[in-house]
């Protein structure tokens, strides 16, 4: 049983130019710069872009993360107008994160303002939209957040899951400046690798299970 193992396991080859692409195009996607950098030096892998573009894209993320989503905003329409005027739902989640960080900072006056002349209109095109803007203005219904049934989009995590969405849109519209489909390699590279693996561990349980009946 041993020896079938070795012997189909021998058959699998993960190359190792695979695995090294494949960890390059999860630090040029995460925006790890200086590791992109230093992983080239080391393995001669070179990346799909550049590291400057890596940092702009990882200004904007950092913006949305702080809170500065104005900022962010005004950084994503320097590199790319046509990345929020083709992406509605992108544009309006980051003027629904706007109004989470006036609620959090007790800004009421200008939350209500802002919601009613920038996201009701959006509201009134887009059910989604709309549903999304009242779950966001009935944080400004409770006293105490923490009786509020929506209290979570004041966490950080709504924060980060914002950002993330704006670092996938960044890195789809350098992609396609560049000619380059980096999402896709990835996907690509990554499903043959964990192809390889399951089929690996499935023949290892495999073996345990015949192994435990055979003892039996």
């Amino acid at each position: 049983m041993r020896e079938e193992w070795e012997k189909r396991l021998n058959h699998i080859r993960i190359r190792k130019e695979d695995m090294n692409k494949l960890v390059m195009n999860f630090l040029v996607t995460e925006g790890y710069a200086e590791a992109v950098a230093k992983f080239r030096m080391e393995t001669g892998t070179k990346p799909d872009m550049n590291v400057a573009m890596i940092m702009d894209r990882m200004t904007v993320q950092k913006a949305v993360q702080c809170g500065n989503v104005e900022d962010a905003i005004e950084k994503v329409n320097d590199l790319n107008p046509e990345i929020l005027d083709t992406n509605p739902e992108l544009f309006f989640h980051l003027q629904q994160q706007r109004l989470i960080e006036l609620i959090r900072n007790e800004k009421i006056e200008e939350a209500l303002e802002f919601a009613q002349e920038e996201l009701a209109p959006r509201g009134e095109e887009n059910q989604s939209f709309l549903e999304e803007l009242e779950r966001t203005v009935s944080l400004l219904v409770f006293k105490d957040i923490s009786n509020c049934p929506v209290r979570e989009l004041l966490d950080i995590s709504q924060r980060l899951k914002t950002a993330n969405e704006v670092n996938a849109a960044i890195l789809t519209s350098q992609s396609h400046e560049k000619g380059l489909n980096t999402i896709n390699n990835i996907h690509s590279l990554s499903l043959e690798i964990v192809r390889k693996l399951v089929y690996l561990l499935a023949l290892a349980q495999n073996i345990i299970l015949a192994s435990s009946l055979f003892n039996k």
